[in-house]
């Protein structure tokens, strides 16, 4: 269970988060506890009534996974304010319909006046996270948090590493870059210099005819300093595959890529049980846009299209219609871009909020999609997408999905270079896939709707 947290969140937050929620907890039960605070709850089943021990433990455990779907403990926004305040603020809005939920799920019934109590119960909250993370932020801030990560190696690769970590690991490593040849550094002026890990990016640092960096390394990894690949680096702390350093030998002995019966077996009823809850609650929704579509503009609500599925087999993937019916005259298949002249007033909205994508519930329930993995794209690009981008065909080992790991890591693309960066998601999905990652991308998702990120 270590190796999951430490893989999917960064040790400072999964402490900062044990934290705020033993904090969200005392904040709640010391307002349960004062008079007329048990009030709120008309009626509550014998679990829940040893006191206000049991609903503090329920509304701080709701209120802080809301946070977590959010986005509230991402890195960049720990330590930018101005996301801080917005996160928050939304987290806020959105915990309150969600007590609402478990409350009413577990049975819990709440009095008149409830509401005012919750109100309350969730401005303190809000209150107190807001100062937990201006602490957390000024720590950061002054890098007293941040992991102090040595580059050795070709200056090419180094500096694409450096590149990436300007990005997603900003905020939680302080990179060092040393060229390649004879490293004049002992264990000691490393641990001197506060140096948390060595990423080795590149052959020329390790060659045999230079053995003074593989004793450093090899002392250095002995005595308690980490030492990276830069390929197991990106998948360990970046959560994407190294394109420029695979080949078909790494692919063939690395860890992972499982795709047993069990862990099929039960990604399917997931995937089945999760597209029904989804269809029955979003079917007015679902009506309204229908509607709309028609009023706003000639042609079919909903939309075919082929694409590729599994394996590279085509199936029919539903939309709702965004594009006007003459989008791709001529049979020429094009990429969406900002601005598009083909979308309609209604296709823009129900776009940038994903609303469009909401039929292809119906292919979840039909076996050709799941809801967790890589995008299906269309036959034209995936052949011609494969031709320039090495082993792209290997993402098709995966079922295809309704959201995916390189859709909350990587905002929308078309060209090929967004593309491949997104295979490198997409074969960091195919390779670690789990159902707790699964879960992980399930809450992502609703952050990347709520926030509109990479929408077009």
């Amino acid at each position: 269970m270590s190796r999951i947290v430490a893989q999917y969140v960064p040790i400072e937050i999964a402490l900062l988060g044990l934290f705020e929620l033993i904090l969200s907890f005392a904040l709640i039960y010391a307002m349960l506890s004062a008079p007329g605070g048990l009030g709120a709850f008309a009626l509550a089943p014998p679990k829940l009534s040893h006191g206000g021990i049991n609903i503090a433990a329920l509304l701080a455990l709701t209120i802080a996974g809301t946070a977590a779907t959010i986005g509230l403990y991402r890195p960049a926004v720990c330590v930018d304010g101005r996301r801080l305040l917005i996160s928050a603020t939304v987290t806020g809005i959105v915990a309150f319909p969600a007590v609402l939920l478990v409350c009413g799920g577990l049975h819990v019934v709440l009095s008149g006046h409830a509401v005012a109590w919750l109100s309350q119960v969730i401005a303190t909250w809000l209150l107190g996270i807001l100062i937990v993370r201006l602490v957390f932020s000024g720590l950061v801030g002054r890098r007293r948090l941040a992991r102090r990560l040595l580059i050795i190696g070709t200056q090419e690769r180094a500096d694409r590493l450096l590149s990436l970590l300007r990005g997603r690991g900003s905020q939680l490593f302080e990179p060092v870059i040393m060229p390649a040849g004879p490293a004049p550094l002992t264990f000691d002026t490393l641990h001197g210099q506060n140096i948390w890990g060595v990423v080795v990016a590149g052959n020329a640092a390790t060659s045999p005819d230079d053995p003074s960096p593989q004793g450093l390394l090899l002392d250095s990894k002995l005595r308690g300093i980490r030492v990276f690949s830069a390929t197991g680096f990106q998948e360990r702390h970046l959560g994407r595959i190294d394109l420029d350093a695979i080949t078909e030998s790494w692919l063939l002995f690395a860890d992972g890529f499982r795709n047993g019966y069990v862990s099929n077996a039960v990604k399917r009823v997931f995937d089945i049980c999760s597209s029904l809850l989804l269809l029955l609650l979003t079917l007015p929704l679902m009506a309204v846009t229908a509607l709309a579509i028609k009023i706003d503009s000639r042609g079919p609500v909903f939309y075919g299209q082929q694409r590729a599925g599994l394996h590279g087999r085509p199936f029919t993937l539903f939309k709702f219609r965004s594009m006007a019916v003459d989008a791709e005259a001529g049979g020429k298949p094009r990429w969406a871009q900002k601005h598009d002249p083909r979308i309609t007033r209604v296709g823009s909205v129900i776009r940038s909020m994903r609303i469009d994508e909401l039929p292809q519930l119906l292919n979840v329930l039909r076996g050709e999609m799941s809801m967790i993995g890589p995008r299906p794209e269309r036959p034209h690009f995936v052949e011609q997408l494969a031709k320039v981008i090495p082993f792209y065909n290997e993402r098709s080992y995966a079922k295809p999905g309704v959201t995916g790991w390189a859709q909350v890591n990587f905002p929308y693309g078309a060209s090929v270079e967004d593309a491949r960066e997104k295979l490198a998601y997409d074969l960091y999905y195919a390779k670690n896939r789990s159902f707790f990652l699964d879960l992980l991308i399930m809450a992502a998702t609703v952050r990347v709707v709520l926030f509109r990120e990479g929408a077009r």
